[in-house]
């Protein structure tokens, strides 16, 4: 019998090793595996090299990763927000190697590593910095960068539900990351509010299939947000909504 659920995150991230590199879904906080990179903390790897979007927000998720000094370099498209203070302190200080890569590109190279795309041209990049030292070539008269696929050791991914299969249907934009990166890692762990049993997941509603996926841990109902307000869950710091009038969004998440 097929069953890739965990009881636990601290399970699921358990043999993550020092060194590799993990791919976070997420953009910003929408669909950022926040249990599980608290798992990750207290499993306590280190010299670990992140794919995200972006490099933090605030002192919790992602952020509170690089602040505990777990993370030797992080590939991103995004580092500096208002709220990145921790990426910035790190980086200014010389702790923490950045690789920088513009969005596209960046979606498009993890998604090249999961497809078996050996390399790709990209106009993105062209006459700057971040084209230094890479190929270049003239295809129609316009000028395109080579550029590699991104692979990962494990991905750490949030969806709003799974089987036990590892079937995995997401909630609105929170997929964002999500998809490309589950195919592009060789072990892929998906936190969701909840396990459901097989055959309540509509094929329709499918975006992940379970062949993609090879952990699935649940952890509760979390929030989400309908323009800007809650409209259900639980806040982060795990205290129940009891309707859309919750009076702040501050540290909500989808």
């Amino acid at each position: 019998m097929i069953d890739k659920s965990v009881p636990t995150v601290a399970d699921a991230v358990g043999d993550i090793p020092d060194g590799a590199t993990v791919m976070i879904g997420g953009f910003g906080r929408a669909g950022q595996p926040v249990e599980l990179i608290d798992a990750l903390i207290a499993h306590g790897a280190r010299d670990l090299t992140i794919v995200n979007n972006n490099a933090g927000n605030g002192d919790t998720g992602l952020a509170a990763l690089l602040a505990n000094k777990q993370v030797r370099k992080i590939v991103c498209s995004f580092p500096r927000q208002s709220d990145s203070w921790v990426f910035d302190g790190l980086y200014r200080d010389g702790e923490i190697e950045l690789e920088l890569v513009p969005q596209g590109n960046l979606a498009e190279r993890i998604r090249a590593a999961g497809a078996g795309i050996g390399a790709f041209f990209s106009p993105t990049g062209v006459g700057t910095e971040l084209a230094e030292g890479k190929e270049e070539r003239e295809i129609d008269g316009r000028r395109y960068v080579l550029e590699y696929p991104i692979r990962a050791d494990y991905a750490l991914i949030s969806a709003l539900s799974g089987d036990r299969w590892g079937n995995l249907v997401y909630r609105e934009t929170a997929r964002n990351f999500g998809p490309i990166m589950a195919a592009a890692a060789t072990t892929t762990i998906a936190q969701v509010d909840q396990v459901v049993p097989l055959g309540s997941l509509s094929p329709e509603s499918v975006v992940t299939p379970g062949i993609f996926v090879d952990r699935v841990v649940a952890v509760g109902e979390r929030a989400w947000l309908r323009d800007g307000e809650f409209v259900g869950g639980v806040d982060i710091e795990g205290r129940r909504l009891a309707d859309a009038a919750a009076s702040t969004t501050e540290g909500g998440r989808q």
